[in-house]
């Protein structure tokens, strides 16, 4: 496996968490995997190339309750999301 980069960047991680948040109403499963269009200043846009960026969560006890905000909906999941955010890193594979 490659390097990976730890996404900083407020505005970057704003968008990641709000995915992340959509992505676990609709599937659990795919807590590893999110997906977000690519930043391309010039040129066309092609919509079907993404970066894949991996999320960490570093205490199962946060896990667990994140899971159990999704049955309560986009409102709840996202109030533990925000409480949590510093227990929930993203990273892109270099």
């Amino acid at each position: 496996m490659g390097e990976r980069l730890k996404i900083t960047d407020p505005e970057k991680l704003a968008l990641l968490y709000e995915r992340f948040r959509d992505v676990c109403l609709v599937e659990k499963e795919i807590w590893k995997e999110i997906f977000m269009p690519r930043d391309i200043s010039q040129g066309p846009v092609r919509t079907n190339i993404q970066d894949r960026y991996e999320v960490e969560i570093d205490d199962p006890a946060v896990e667990a309750a994140l899971d159990d905000n999704i049955v309560l909906g986009s409102a709840a999941l996202g109030a533990a999301i925000e409480e949590y955010r510093q227990h929930i890193m993203f990273y892109r594979n270099m």
